[in-house]
């Protein structure tokens, strides 16, 4: 396969912006619980999306499924399953931190998690620790985690001193609650990288029937999300049956066309992120798995310009916004030197 990591980075950063402002849409949805929302675009992010983009993208689809290993068919599912949960803590970071550090915190443990240990699920581990640039990744890697640190204490004095013009009050928002929920997301959202990873029989074969396709990876994300669609499916179902919203669907009261339509919209620009990071993970090197470092780190600054354009920092002072920048910064840094080490 043909490498080109300069405009694999492209490809990868165009998808951690689409990563880092996926949940704006779901701003627009009115009258609807949250698991309302959060499933309508789960349909669309993992399922119906990534289904069709693949069938359309990748040749000789059943083949390739139908050839594959079990375990790498099964493993991506199960491993979705667990990131599902992830994903489910991650939304809940979102509405209870706001989008920029609702994002920033968990990708801090997603990012270094997902680089170091996926080596692992390839029978990779040992040449990639002994590996020249081995070195360029972890330093990025610390960068990174140091960058996300900075981005998560402007984070919290934002809150602090927004919540100070507001008596406290600012509406769903708890850090508290949010810190808790951002730690599970960030660990179990690694399992989609470790899913990725243990799914690459696939890729080989789509490889074989596509030679030098950039669509090669589809096929493992479309067969992951299906574990990651039925834990939060079942999550969402129980929330609708306490909170009584399942007459969300057909409410009255609720603007529904553009409910649905909002929804609809995050869901396709969720799944949009895999399908840039996938293509751009093709034309990497032989240590492909360093995507996700830089990947992780470009979703933390997009994330946040996402927040500051839909004035979520609106009312800060200069030197929150300052702290924040320096951090966004030092993740810039960080993915530059993570991709070197591709």
């Amino acid at each position: 396969m043909e490498t080109n990591p300069t405009f694999g980075l492209l490809l990868i950063a165009i998808g951690a912006f689409a990563s880092g402002s996926f949940y704006l849409p779901l701003k627009y949805v009115k009258k609807w619980k949250w698991e309302t929302g959060w499933i309508i675009q789960g349909l669309f992010a993992w399922v119906l999306v990534p289904w069709i983009v693949t069938l359309v993208t990748v040749p000789h689809l059943g083949q390739i499924i139908g050839q594959a290993p079990s375990r790498s068919i099964f493993l991506p599912i199960l491993l979705g399953a667990g990131w599902g949960i992830g994903g489910l803590t991650w939304g809940l970071s979102n509405r209870y931190l706001g989008i920029g550090l609702g994002t920033a915190l968990p990708l801090g443990f997603t990012a270094a998690l997902s680089t170091l240990i996926t080596p692992a699920f390839q029978g990779k581990f040992s040449a990639f620790v002994s590996s020249e640039k081995f070195g360029l990744v972890l330093a990025g890697i610390i960068i990174a985690l140091a960058g996300i640190a900075i981005a998560g204490y402007a984070g919290h004095r934002k809150e602090t001193e927004l919540n100070a013009k507001t008596d406290g009050q600012s509406s769903e928002r708890n850090f508290r609650k949010g810190i808790t929920v951002a730690l599970i997301a960030g660990i179990m959202s690694a399992c989609f990288a470790f899913g990725e990873a243990s799914g690459k029989a696939m890729v080989d074969l789509a490889e074989r029937y596509n030679p030098g396709s950039l669509w090669n990876y589809n096929p493992v994300y479309a067969v992951l999300l299906i574990g990651g669609f039925l834990f939060n499916f079942v999550y969402c179902m129980v929330l609708s049956f306490q909170n009584k919203s399942f007459s969300d669907y057909s409410s009255k009261e609720a603007p529904l066309k553009w409910n649905y339509i909002f929804a609809a919209l995050a869901g396709t620009i969720w799944f949009t992120q895999f399908i840039f990071k996938g293509m751009g993970t093709t034309r990497l090197g032989e240590f492909a798995t360093v995507s996700w470092g830089v990947f992780f780190s470009l979703v933390v600054v997009f994330s946040n310009l996402v927040g500051i354009l839909t004035g979520e920092w609106k009312g800060v002072s200069r030197k929150t916004l300052g702290i924040l920048f320096a951090g966004l910064a030092v993740l810039i840094i960080a993915a530059v030197l993570i991709g070197m080490g591709s």
